[in-house]
């Protein structure tokens, strides 16, 4: 599931763009200013953010260069102004694409789909999407059907360990070594411990098997 904000004061072009562009590998959610983009940001994982450069509480071209130093979510300028000097301002300020006003949807939806496909190809993506999990391990951010999960770096080592095998049943000793190190000795029960916290905040009881005997696997729950 990828997360589209969309960033226009228009509220009735906002709610169009918000239907257009959900689907089921798609949400997208529309705030009119600045000020509640900041906090939507700060509260959820978005990969892709429309931005419209005339807002009421500020300049989007500002708020564009503020958000590249914090972040490398994609952004996808809305202008009404096909100036050149527009347009060149907003790609020299980080932005990957711009659409200007009036514009189709169509051609919305294939700007949009064509910067998701680039997420997904890039070799940088550390992100790991799941069923209703996101899980960024380059950022060590970590949501569950749109909330964030606080996970400490011995669940975030077992999590990663489970998403490169997925499917595959890890050892209790493949764990422990893995989590906490061979030069480290570790009673096998802080294994079970950290492995029912991690179920436990990731609500994933029906993911995270135990393999009675052997140890631990992700494994999707069985039909």
């Amino acid at each position: 599931m990828y997360h589209i904000l969309i960033i226009e004061d228009d509220s009735a072009l906002a709610e169009g763009l918000c239907r257009a562009l959900t689907s089921e590998s798609i949400s997208a959610h529309a705030c009119g200013t600045i000020r509640k983009a900041k906090e939507q940001l700060r509260e959820n994982t978005y990969e892709l953010v429309i931005l419209d450069v005339n807002l009421p509480d500020g300049n989007g071209f500002d708020f564009l260069k503020e958000l590249k130093t914090e972040s490398d979510t994609a952004v996808i300028l809305l202008t009404a102004n096909d100036m050149e000097t527009d347009i060149v301002t907003g790609l020299e300020a980080g932005a990957e694409d711009y659409i200007t006003k009036p514009f189709s949807l169509a051609v919305l939806r294939a700007r949009v789909n064509t910067q998701l496909r680039r997420l997904e190809q890039s070799p940088g993506n550390h992100k790991e999407r799941i069923d209703d999990w996101i899980f960024d391990f380059e950022r060590m951010e970590f949501f569950y059907r749109g909330e964030k999960v606080e996970l400490s770096k011995t669940e975030q080592k077992l999590l990663r360990i489970f998403m490169e095998n997925k499917e595959i049943t890890l050892s209790r000793e493949t764990l422990i070594d893995y989590v906490w190190g061979q030069s480290e000795y570790v009673d096998e029960n802080a294994l079970s411990v950290c492995v029912k916290r991690l179920r436990d905040k990731l609500h994933a009881g029906d993911y995270i098997k135990t393999v009675y005997g052997i140890g631990y696997a992700w494994r999707k729950q069985d039909e």
